[in-house]
């Protein structure tokens, strides 16, 4: 098992022309966790180092996690699905994202490239520092890349693994339907509570089935 999926993830072909820019679009899955774990336990023990209690550092944490979901669904609906309406706007959408709608069960394209991740954090921890200042800042960005690298691993299980725990297989549905039935709709990838807030839900079985009864009313979205 464990060579097939190896195979899989060294299978992965090649989609530009350009050497620099295919390999920027592909990584292996282990390389967001050995860059970035250090980073959550060092956020933490900054903060506590820093003077901050235990408590209070769990609590910032929280603060991050929390504030990584909703960034999670904002940056897929306003950037990843951003389609720039200037000359090879269609371009720079599928080199950001387009390329993973295209080909969704690519295993080195499922979680986010460092040359995205690592400007990305860097623009956050400098508003993280802004905002929150010394020590606060540590452990809130501890804590939103944390809940990053749960988005990241959430969405390479949904993709490359057949989930056994029933919200596992309710997360995979959620995020398939985004891929497959409207990408209009499911935002949310390690958790459907933001679309569940600002009405971005994909249609269940449920409500499908229903649509198809004799009499029933098709209600588009």
């Amino acid at each position: 098992m464990a060579t097939d999926r190896t195979s899989q993830l060294s299978a992965s072909p090649p989609l530009f022309k350009s050497r620099f820019l295919d390999f920027f679009s592909r990584v292996h899955p282990i390389v967001p966790l050995v860059f970035f774990g250090p980073i959550v336990v060092g956020g933490v023990w900054l903060a506590i180092d820093h003077g901050l209690s235990a408590l209070g550092a769990a609590g910032m944490f929280a603060v991050g996690i929390a504030v990584w979901t909703l960034s999670e669904y904002w940056l897929h609906r306003l950037l990843f699905h951003w389609q720039p309406k200037i000359p090879g706007g269609d371009r720079i959408h599928f080199i950001m994202h387009g390329v993973h709608h295209d080909h969704p069960n690519d295993p080195m394209r499922l979680v986010m490239p460092p040359a995205v991740s690592i400007p990305m954090s860097a623009v956050f921890a400098g508003a993280f520092y802004l905002i929150f200042g010394d020590p606060l800042a540590f452990p809130v960005f501890s804590g939103f890349i944390a809940g990053y690298l749960v988005y990241d691993y959430t969405h390479y299980h949904v993709h490359h693994h057949r989930p056994r725990t029933a919200f596992g297989r309710r997360l995979r549905e959620h995020h398939m339907r985004h891929h497959f039935q409207d990408h209009r709709f499911g935002y949310g990838v390690s958790s459907p509570l933001w679309d569940a807030i600002f009405r971005t839900m994909p249609r269940s079985r449920k409500a499908e089935r229903s649509d198809s009864e004799p009499g029933s009313t098709t209600n588009e979205r």
